[in-house]
């Protein structure tokens, strides 16, 4: 596991969404540097809760952290758990996910992506913390990944001999970035010593969707059962991160080759994908009796 530059052993850091994909690998990362670490997360049933009890137990055993159940977009509950809480850093990873879900729920991501994060800033600017790191994601993959997410959507499709949907004809394209090159350029921007800046962080390598199939294919050695329709009106063609900046400033260098890292995902997939199941649906969850939760 890498060090991370300019962080002290104990240095408190409150890091949101830590129950997440990224999050999980973040907080893992600065468990092992010795970093005190707070998550803050709702557990939202945005995808299955189980699985993100699931990240919080493998974080675990990296080592302890406390543990805040709260939902960001509302003003009481943040006020109520951190008025008066001291963080060298905040770490903010917490935000609704999915552009498409956006057009059908656009209040909802709202309150949480805007208000919340204002929210968030405000107790910042009132002395919360030293510095603030904010993420925003997109074509991240590896272990852990969320079960919505294209890669994961289509891997358990074709292990489980059912169809794949591509929208479009496959020629668009993404910057599939893997978890760990994320992780370290998060880690390494705890040692700047700068104001306000915004880095972009990927590949630098657009994959065709295609290829990302063929890869899948290839990988868990099954045929992709593929059932094209139209193009999405909220997917982007292209995307492509320009890594100039984060080069320069972060010493920002992509290790991990899509191939590879695919790769990765696919062995991750077989050895425990599979057990955790599909996602729950809205009724299975509505069953559940609330979730009870205790710090570390």
């Amino acid at each position: 596991m890498n060090p991370s530059p300019g962080l002290s052993p104990g240095t408190p850091i409150l890091l949101t969404g830590g129950a997440g994909f990224i999050g999980s690998h973040l907080a893992e990362r600065l468990l092992g540097a010795g970093a005190h670490v707070t998550i803050l997360d709702d557990l939202n049933g945005a995808y299955a809760t189980h699985l993100k009890q699931e990240n919080l137990r493998q974080v675990s055993e990296q080592g302890s952290f406390d543990f805040l159940q709260m939902d960001i977009a509302n003003p009481e509950q943040l006020q109520s758990a951190l008025s008066g809480k001291s963080y060298e850093v905040v770490i903010h990873l917490a935000a609704r996910t999915g552009v498409r879900s956006s057009l059908t729920q656009p209040l909802l991501y709202g309150q949480v992506n805007l208000q919340g994060t204002l929210g968030l800033l405000e107790l910042a600017r009132r002395g919360m913390c030293r510095q603030f790191i904010f993420g925003s994601s997109s074509s991240v993959y590896g272990p852990r990944q969320r079960p919505d997410l294209a890669m994961h959507k289509f891997a358990r499709a074709i292990d489980e001999n059912r169809p794949v949907t591509l929208f479009g004809d496959g020629s668009s394209m993404r910057d599939y970035t893997y978890v760990d090159d994320i992780v370290d350029r998060i880690a390494a921007a705890l040692a700047l010593k700068v104001g306000f800046e915004v880095f972009h962080l990927g590949s630098g390598n657009p994959i065709p969707l295609k290829r990302m199939v063929h890869l899948l294919e290839r990988a868990l050695g099954k045929p992709a059962l593929l059932r094209m329709q139209a193009d999405q009106a909220a997917d982007m063609p292209v995307t492509h991160a320009d890594l100039g900046k984060a080069a320069r400033v972060l010493g920002y260098a992509p290790k991990v080759p899509f191939e590879e890292g695919l790769a990765r995902f696919t062995a991750w997939f077989r050895n425990t994908s599979r057990r955790t199941g599909l996602p729950e649906t809205t009724e299975k969850r509505q069953k559940k009796t609330e979730l009870s939760t205790k710090g570390h």
